[in-house]
């Protein structure tokens, strides 16, 4: 059982993509699928899929590569089951003056920072993204 199951999803992209492989497998659950929906809409992965299985079934996000490199150099976990993260519209973050994300849950549903900010809303922080 994991205690922080969306740092477990960002941990295993960061090392896969590290190690070269072409997709990884994890626990699938709606916030991972959202989280990875969001990714690829960004152009941080090349897609994924849903494996139906025990339980959730699987996610398998398919891994994106640059001329050997894999494009997500960094990924952070901004708020934790500990310590969470709420901002306001106003305060939301901006990753590398832009050049990275930072990926919100709303009232509205997972997006970018950017997003949530023209809409106007705040939410909870989950991960930076460069």
């Amino acid at each position: 059982m994991f205690t922080d199951p969306i740092a477990d999803m960002l941990t295993r992209i960061r090392n896969a993509g590290r190690a070269g492989h072409a997709a990884v497998l994890m626990p699938n659950s709606r916030v991972k699928t959202e989280i990875a929906r969001v990714l690829q809409a960004q152009g941080y992965v090349a897609g994924y899929r849903h494996h139906d299985g025990v339980g959730a079934g699987v996610l398998e996000v398919q891994l994106k590569y640059h001329k050997k490199r894999h494009v997500v150099t960094g990924i952070v976990r901004e708020s934790k089951p500990g310590q969470r993260r709420y901002v306001k519209s106003r305060d939301l973050p901006v990753v590398l003056n832009g050049f990275g994300i930072a990926v919100v849950t709303t009232s509205q549903g997972v997006m970018t920072s950017a997003e949530a900010r023209q809409r106007g809303i705040g939410g909870e922080v989950i991960c930076s993204v460069w």
